[in-house]
């Protein structure tokens, strides 16, 4: 079984002052996907509750320090559950349950170092086998299979690919890495160069937070220096890769699928105008 890192520590500053206590992560979000009615849960919870339904069961939560109500949310209180009656309690219920059959691990962040410095924390808890990252404050809308499902078939159909990306066609470029890509096939792109938030960009493709890697990103993003926003930038290290010769390939979403991002204020009311109708 594949394992799942889950990058949940970066600092909110663009939802402050909301995001000083309460992670961008836990924003709340609507949906009925798991439960018979619609109801309000963390976004968190609902692409953990989305991985759990694809089988995934070996996660890797990379925090920061003030992100402890993360682990609180993920940890069942028994108490708590007894307090409560009705479908509520079942929604719950099921859950704690889930995370009784699901094995968690936490790692810190102790400084927002940025996306590629989280994902090389988990190298410890992943060794040397091929994984999936998510970023936790982005989750993807899909009405047939998800796209995570599509990177790992693609995965299985190149083994000899190092990184597979998630992209999409954007406006704002100054969200986004950008890729540089080549069709191969049917949804399927070869990835010639990767640059975080260009100031030029030389495609209207963005890469979105969720990836599948082999264990080689590790030494790539080890090389790295701190790049926009002096940060430790995912994108860099996956340059690395390319500039290694080494294959990196690209899906992008489907026409039926749509990003939900907490990460600004627009996105964040788009997400939730998507979410209630939706759900």
């Amino acid at each position: 079984m594949t394992k799942v890192v889950i990058t949940a520590a970066g600092k909110g500053t663009r939802l402050l002052p909301f995001t000083k206590e309460m992670p961008k992560e836990m924003m709340p979000i609507f949906s009925s996907m798991f439960t018979k009615k619609k109801v309000v849960l963390p976004l968190l919870q609902y692409i953990y509750e989305q991985l759990y339904s694809m089988n995934f069961r070996d996660y890797c939560f990379v925090v920061g320090r003030e992100k402890r109500s993360i682990e609180d949310h993920f940890t069942p209180h028994e108490t708590y559950l007894k307090e409560l009656s009705g479908d509520y309690k079942k929604f719950i219920a099921k859950f704690y349950q889930k995370l009784e059959n699901s094995h968690l691990v936490w790692v810190n962040q102790n400084r927002p170092l940025g996306f590629g410095d989280a994902v090389r924390r988990a190298e410890r808890y992943v060794g040397n086998e091929d994984f999936i990252v998510h970023a936790g404050d982005v989750a993807i809308l899909s009405k047939s299979k998800h796209p995570i499902s599509r990177l790992i078939e693609t995965a299985k159909r190149n083994p000899d690919a190092k990184a597979i990306l998630l992209c999409k066609k954007i406006k704002d470029f100054k969200r986004y890495g950008v890729p540089t890509i080549e069709k191969v096939s049917n949804n399927l792109f070869t990835v010639r160069e990767v640059v975080e938030k260009p100031d030029k960009p030389k495609s209207d493709f963005g890469i979105l937070p969720l990836y599948y890697f082999k264990a080689d990103i590790f030494s790539s993003v080890k090389k790295i220096k701190p790049g926009k926003g002096k940060e430790f930038q995912l994108t860099d290290g996956i340059q690395n890769l390319i500039k290694e010769k080494q294959k990196v390939l690209a899906i992008t979403l489907n026409k039926n699928e749509e990003e939900i991002d907490v990460g600004t204020v627009e996105s964040y009311k788009k997400s939730q105008e998507i979410t209630f109708r939706k759900a």
